[in-house]
């Protein structure tokens, strides 16, 4: 059995669905890199979680406080005073609500207010309780590749081997939350991209999804308009040559790793933008549907026809559709 296709703790109708998912982002903070505090106000975070659902998005990501690189932190009360009623709402339309955490106090008043997934960018780094707090409510938890907190991670982008040493640290953080009583089910691994890997390093980590697959646990892809695709597009759409496109110009590079991203097996995609990274894993699970039914069959692609047949029996040369 594939990763992706393990049960995930506390999540039955997500587990075992054959396909990757999406998990839409609903930012509640002023200054993030991404949307700038567009969904900052609780009435326009719900609303704006509502309509990820609606374009395709099957969990929703509610988050306090920023992660992007150099942000400063905001201390507790702040951050369950932003993501609190965001998320009783939202789980009260019925929808699957994760909340984006690095704190154990946070991540256990959001489970309380409805939250069945604890999205922890620091994998349990950033505060001891966390596995505590994860093996008592039994709720799934993504575990993120960290290094260090967002004013201090582009200092700690040191790797011989990027991909060997991403995975060997996750498969310490999953051992360290299995010794405190964490179920393996509950757990979802994240490699991180973006973390400590300002730019090209993020590439091969993409390219090697399997190396995590390895490690028997469900993977989560979050590529969403982080800097990497930023400098990717330099010198597209008419900037210049060094300069990156900005976040919300990302998006359909976004999509186009959410589709490569399903096909090598991801669980789930986060995206902030969901109608086109829905459309995209959905086309890459048919993609990698049919060529599975090819192989299992035993057959080969029917040969290329160099003449093609019209409706009326005539070739494409007479139709002079060559």
């Amino acid at each position: 059995m594939h990763s992706r296709d393990a049960v995930v703790a506390g999540l039955p109708e997500l587990s075992g669905v054959g396909r990757c998912l999406v998990m839409g982002v609903v930012n509640i903070t002023p200054d993030s890199f991404s949307d700038g505090g567009e969904w900052f106000e609780p009435d326009a975070g719900v609303q704006h979680g509502l309509d990820l659902l609606a374009e395709g998005a099957e969990i929703l990501d509610v988050g306090g406080e920023s992660t992007r690189p150099g942000a400063a932190r905001v201390d507790e009360a702040e951050e369950l005073r932003r993501v609190i009623p965001v998320i009783e709402r939202l789980a009260s339309h019925g929808a699957v609500v994760s909340v984006d955490t690095t704190r154990a106090a946070v991540a256990e008043r959001a489970v309380a207010a409805g939250a069945r997934i604890v999205n922890d960018v620091s994998g349990g780094l950033a505060d001891p309780r966390m596995g505590h707090v994860v093996a008592d409510t039994g709720v799934a938890y993504v575990a993120m590749h960290w290094r260090g907190h967002a004013d201090v991670m582009d200092s700690l982008e040191v790797y011989d081997d990027v991909v060997a040493e991403v995975r060997d640290e996750l498969a310490q953080r999953l051992d360290a939350l299995l010794a405190v009583g964490v179920d393996p089910e509950q757990v979802v691994l994240d490699p991180g991209l973006g973390f400590s890997k300002a730019g090209v390093l993020n590439w091969p980590i993409l390219a090697h999804l399997e190396a995590l697959d390895a490690l028997g646990r469900p993977v989560l892809v979050g590529a969403s308009r982080k800097r990497f695709l930023g400098h990717l597009l330099e010198g597209t759409r008419g900037l210049p040559a060094d300069e990156p496109a900005p976040p919300l110009e990302r998006d359909d590079a976004t999509a186009a790793i959410s589709a490569l991203s399903a096909a090598a097996g991801a669980w789930a995609v986060r995206v902030h933008a969901a109608r086109a990274s829905a459309d995209a894993v959905r086309v890459a699970d048919a993609w990698t549907a049919a060529t599975r039914d090819v192989l299992d069959a035993g057959m080969t692609a029917p040969a290329h026809r160099t003449t093609a047949v019209g409706s009326t029996g005539t070739t494409a040369d007479e139709e002079g559709l060559s």
